[in-house]
């Protein structure tokens, strides 16, 4: 079977059929579909294999034991971080959308609570080395529709952090890797900024700390001084800069809109007012 036809012809099935399929060839067609997860033809990549999963996952067509395997497969070396590192090759695409693979299946087992303690406690302890690590930042390619890596990346951070099993004790390394993810020597242009935002506002969900908070927006802040004194005013200090205080502007008014934390309203506002040299 083709899988490209195979999913069109898939799309167009009525739920008892697509169950009747699943029951002779789900495991063959998500082998497939993960075979293909970073395939450079975007219609294929997204349009049929992501929709593919997201039907699957919203339809309760996938059984524990496969659920399991594909979040077990998603968030390995081969997929959420192959060849992570490498910048403007083909491989953003596996590691993208395995990332958005992995925070769709982590929502659905936010309601069935099936994915294995100890495999999820695992990931958990390391959910912030992707943002961290990445570093093709590209949002839309040319001929290969999107990578978006940062925004897929922050989704699963935000997914990862509302998952109830979730232990609050490992967001220092999260908000490390938000600290850096705008200190990498280029400007986002694609809305990543919305979609970072979205780890605040899940920790605010989760009744986080707001001083924590506070500590995390003094230290971004405080990475412009020591930029400054190792390095001094070179390029990568004006993208990190304007990449920086971008967040903190969507940031900040995402909290005002919707009345959250208002002490870490006004450190953002405090420190986007100093470097902005705001009145003066």
């Amino acid at each position: 079977m083709d899988i490209k036809n195979t999913l069109q012809s898939f799309s167009t099935m009525t739920l008892p059929a697509r169950q009747e399929f699943m029951l002779h060839n789900g495991d063959w067609l998500l082998q497939e579909m993960l075979t293909h997860i970073g395939s450079p033809d975007a219609e294929l990549r997204d349009k049929l294999i992501y929709r593919t999963f997201i039907d699957l996952l919203s339809d309760n067509l996938l059984s524990p034991e496969q659920l399991e395997y594909l979040f077990d497969t998603v968030i390995g070396d081969d997929f959420l971080y192959l060849n992570i590192g490498e910048e403007s090759t083909d491989s953003v695409f596996t590691r993208s959308f395995s990332a958005l693979l992995a925070a769709s299946i982590l929502a659905k087992d936010a309601e069935l609570l099936i994915l294995n303690d100890e495999r999820l406690q695992v990931f958990f302890q390391k959910i912030g080395r992707y943002l961290l690590l990445e570093k093709d930042t590209r949002g839309h390619v040319h001929d290969k529709g999107w990578a978006h890596s940062i925004a897929h990346g922050a989704d699963l951070a935000a997914v990862t952090i509302k998952h109830p099993k979730f232990d609050l004790q490992h967001t220092p390394l999260i908000l490390h890797a938000l600290k850096l993810v705008t200190w990498k020597d280029t400007v986002f242009v694609n809305d990543e900024e919305e979609r970072l935002i979205n780890i605040i506002e899940a920790l605010l969900t989760r009744d986080y700390s707001e001083e924590a908070l506070i500590e995390f927006i003094e230290q971004a802040f405080d990475k412009f001084e020591m930029h400054l004194v190792t390095q001094g005013y070179n390029e990568a200090f004006f993208s990190g800069r304007t990449c920086t205080l971008n967040l903190m502007k969507t940031l900040y008014f995402a909290l005002k809109m919707n009345n959250l934390a208002p002490k870490l309203q006004n450190t953002i506002y405090g420190q986007v007012a100093k470097w902005l040299k705001l009145g003066a």
